[in-house]
């Protein structure tokens, strides 16, 4: 199965899959084909990709220990 990738530079291909791999790990590509549609790299999620957890206080945790000092 050949997948249709654009490059950096606005060229097109289709390449095999590992060979996506090693693209999108080399950041050589703007975009790459799937069944649902293009994949814009940077902006959607790409297989693998780990996401960022909350950073921010845990709110929970502080309504918990307020109510066990009542």
């Amino acid at each position: 199965m050949l997948i249709q990738v654009m490059y950096n530079d606005g060229r097109f291909d289709f390449v095999k899959p590992f060979i996506l791999d090693r693209l999108l790990d080399e950041k050589k590509l703007d975009r790459f084909k799937r069944k649902s549609g293009w994949v814009l790299i940077g902006v959607d999620p790409l297989r693998g990709e780990v996401v960022k957890k909350y950073s921010g206080s845990d709110r929970r945790k502080h309504e918990i220990l307020t109510q066990s000092k009542k």
